[in-house]
């Protein structure tokens, strides 16, 4: 069987992605991580690289592996503690992936799958983005992504190993990391949130529906070299979106209809602006390249999506202390 390196193995995407392959049995999942742990699935093998850089040593984690899907590295930080955090992205983000990409190519990886960020093409959209656009990232993070990709653009090339590259949006689930989780936790819980007149266009992508995609670009001939965006397939606004929510929970959302202008002129106060934008502003992905090039289709609807999310809220008391009824009665009501 071949192996599969996953990076961020231990994050909300790596995980999925690990139980998924091992759920497939088509590869042997390798989770490349900072140090040893014990909370990886049983079946799946780990290799402590240590913390990411440009001088990390992949090689020891790249034996005999076919695939690498690369799924780590430093996102939106909440609290920014770095003088430079520019630097820092630059390291984990950039040197680090291309560190990794030049020992995959040297140990025979055939492919390497980058997790990048929706960030490359923009921060909001009045059309929907498109996979081949010309990429116009305007914050750290993302201008590191796109940096990353530039990069191992040319590694394919020289060494003529493979190269995939994913751009999501935002993702959710159960344990959605950031404030989009924080969004759904407060739905959870019965918190008034200002968001009742929201009118935009976003488009998400749920945890499965991007995992499902990871695996078929692992190993699609068509993938090969090629950049792809994630999503659901189905846009909505904010609102809409936390309705949704609050209804697969069983528990409708309390959405207070505050005027956006108000809530953007108090976040950019704050110094939140970017939040804002993530919330208020239009961002719509045209996911129809993967659809036609990969004959690839998210096979879960936002609602069965939102639902699968609900019955794992549930399971794992993610109320604490609220009721979330999540059966398939209760989403009809």
């Amino acid at each position: 069987m071949r192996r599969a390196l996953v990076t961020g193995a231990t994050g909300f995407v790596g995980r999925a992605l690990l139980q998924r392959l091992l759920s497939d049995g088509r590869f042997l999942p390798v989770a490349a991580m900072r140090h040893a742990s014990a909370e990886l699935p049983a079946g799946v093998c780990s290799v402590a690289v240590g913390d990411i850089g440009a001088d990390t040593d992949w090689t020891g984690a790249l034996d005999g592996v076919a695939v690498v899907v690369h799924a780590a590295g430093r996102a939106h930080v909440l609290k920014e503690s770095s003088r430079d955090p520019m630097v820092e992205f630059r390291r984990v983000n950039v040197d680090a992936t291309l560190r990794l990409a030049r020992q995959a190519a040297a140990a025979g990886v055939q492919r390497f799958v980058f997790i990048s960020s929706i960030g490359v093409n923009g921060n909001q959209t009045s059309q929907p983005f498109t996979a081949d656009d010309p990429p116009g990232p305007t914050e750290l993070y993302a201008v590191s992504k796109w940096e990353a990709e530039q990069g191992l653009s040319h590694i394919a090339v020289q060494t003529g190993m493979e190269v995939c590259v994913i751009r999501p949006p935002l993702v959710y689930g159960a344990q959605a990391p950031g404030n989009f989780g924080k969004l759904i936790r407060a739905v959870a819980a019965g918190i008034p949130l200002p968001l009742g007149a929201v009118d935009n266009r976003r488009s998400f992508v749920a945890l499965d529906n991007l995992v499902d995609l990871i695996v078929v670009c692992m190993e699609h001939p068509a993938a090969a070299n090629q950049v792809f965006l994630a999503g659901d397939g189905e846009d909505l606004s904010t609102t809409e979106w936390l309705r949704q929510v609050g209804f697969a929970l069983g528990r409708p959302a309390r959405l207070v209809p505050v005027p956006v202008s108000l809530m953007s002129r108090v976040a950019a106060l704050l110094g939140k602006g970017a939040v804002a934008r993530r919330l208020f502003a239009s961002l719509q992905v045209d996911i129809s390249k993967a659809e036609s090039l990969l004959n690839w289709h998210p096979p879960l609807t936002v609602a069965a999506a939102l639902g699968k999310m609900a019955d794992e809220i549930r399971q794992t008391g993610g109320m604490k202390g609220g009721r979330v009824d999540s059966s398939s009665e209760a989403r009809r009501r």
